[in-house]
């Protein structure tokens, strides 16, 4: 099977597509919509649209453009969504389904904490909407899915949990019903692994025209029911196969949650890393800030001196959560010129990842494995690069809390991806 993943941010683009990559596909994350010789011999091609800043119109209208320039023959759709319903993901998912058939729209990610109940999200089992992220971003706004699919013009039934106990065959039916009698939208309630990978099992036996609209959780269950041997990596990306290269390892951390919070805070105990806060008034001035050159010239040292160095957004009382790709892009300016001597890089927010990629001129990459679930691992996917570091992207309100010192331990060859040493979970 072929598939095209389309995303509205980096990180998530790559904890999407990684479930393929373990599976043994060929897979590939790219920043430009735009079919390249790069992409050539790819199983799974996903793309970053970068669409969750953007007005509802406008998103749909790139995302829309996206699937026209990217899709191919024989090749199957999935929307990524975030599991916690952050951006504009209603109005792109109605845009595609004029274009691609009936939605099923599954967003929920156990191995996360994330599940749909009722057509609700809930998190850890607390409701979306009493959650702290939704609540610094989405005060006041309804979190349930088919109010927000409503208000983006496409109207949806449910599939509560007591369809999951039917087989896949009967589910695969009911759901070619529900297609055949005009249903737009499909909003499917899990809560479980199982219930996902009956999901899948039942989807993939489907003859209804649709697409599949859902987070990681859904995609690796997919990618469990097509495995392959993964005969690229070797032949073609037989460097991949090696250690990542020595040098200092850059963290880069975007988000401001409580997650992310914590990740810092085992990275400094276990690992020693060396800490820098950045101002956000210094960011939002950039390069006309007095203090500019010596924040570079800071970080200039700790490079010099090959020391890991964990870099964060600070915050103060005028941040505003929609400032997030302005300080995120002058974050990547400040490490810009350094960029060359780091042997990996770890980049918790999707807009701080695609930030300090861009700047890097770094517009694809080949993902190699994860170090936990929606934690991934690539290279820059071009081999004749000279520069070609270990890169670990995390969604800034995802994984545990030792997702950070575990990726750093993955880019300093200490442990291989997905496998952990002993003391990490301790």
């Amino acid at each position: 099977m072929k598939l095209l993943i389309i995303a509205d941010d980096l990180s998530g683009a790559a904890d999407c597509a990684i479930g393929f990559a373990g599976a043994g596909h060929r897979t590939v994350v790219t920043l430009e919509a735009t079919c390249t010789q790069v992409h050539e011999g790819a199983d799974t091609i996903a793309v970053d649209t970068d669409t969750r800043r953007l007005t509802p119109e406008e998103a749909s209208a790139r995302t829309t453009a996206v699937f026209a320039e990217m899709s191919t023959r024989g090749q199957r759709l999935y929307k990524k969504i975030d599991s916690t319903l952050r951006g504009n993901w209603a109005a792109e998912v109605a845009g595609l389904q004029a274009l691609a058939g009936m939605a099923i729209v599954a967003p929920a990610f156990p191995a996360t904490g994330r599940t749909v109940r009722d057509g609700r999200v809930y998190v850890h089992g607390k409701p979306l909407e009493e959650t702290a992220t939704w609540q610094l971003e989405h005060a006041g706004l309804s979190a349930d899915i088919d109010v927000q699919l409503m208000a983006a013009g496409l109207p949806s039934q449910r599939l509560d949990a007591d369809a999951f106990r039917d087989e896949p065959g009967s589910l695969a039916a009911r759901i070619d019903a529900m297609a055949a009698s005009g249903v737009q939208a499909l909003i499917v309630d899990a809560q479980t692994e199982q219930a996902l990978a009956t999901l899948a099992r039942a989807t993939l036996q489907s003859n209804a025209e649709f697409f599949w609209v859902g987070s990681g959780g859904l995609a690796r269950e997919i990618a469990t029911l097509d495995p392959r041997k993964d005969t690229c990596n070797a032949s073609r990306n037989g460097a991949d196969d090696a250690g990542f290269p020595g040098g200092p390892i850059l963290i880069l951390v975007g988000s401001l949650s409580a997650v992310s919070e914590r990740q810092c805070a085992m990275l400094r105990e276990r690992g020693g890393v060396e800490e820098l806060v950045v101002p956000p008034v210094v960011l939002r001035e950039g390069a006309s800030h007095r203090d500019w050159r010596a924040w570079q010239e800071q970080i200039a040292v700790s490079m010099r001196a090959g020391a890991d160095l964990l870099l964060r957004i600070g915050r103060d009382d005028a941040f505003n959560p929609a400032e997030g790709m302005q300080l995120s892009t002058a974050l990547a300016a400040l490490v810009e010129p350094h960029f060359m001597k780091t042997g990996g890089l770890i980049a918790t927010g999707g807009e701080t990842a695609r930030a300090m990629l861009a700047a890097a001129r770094i517009s694809n990459l080949h993902l190699l494995a994860e170090v936990e679930a929606g934690v991934a691992v690539a290279r820059p996917l071009d081999v004749t690069r000279e520069h070609r570091p270990g890169i670990v992207t995390k969604a800034g309100a995802f994984g545990t809390d030792h997702a950070l010192y575990a990726a750093w331990l993955t880019l300093r060859n200490e442990t291989g991806p997905g496998v952990l040493h002993a003391d990490v979970r301790k």
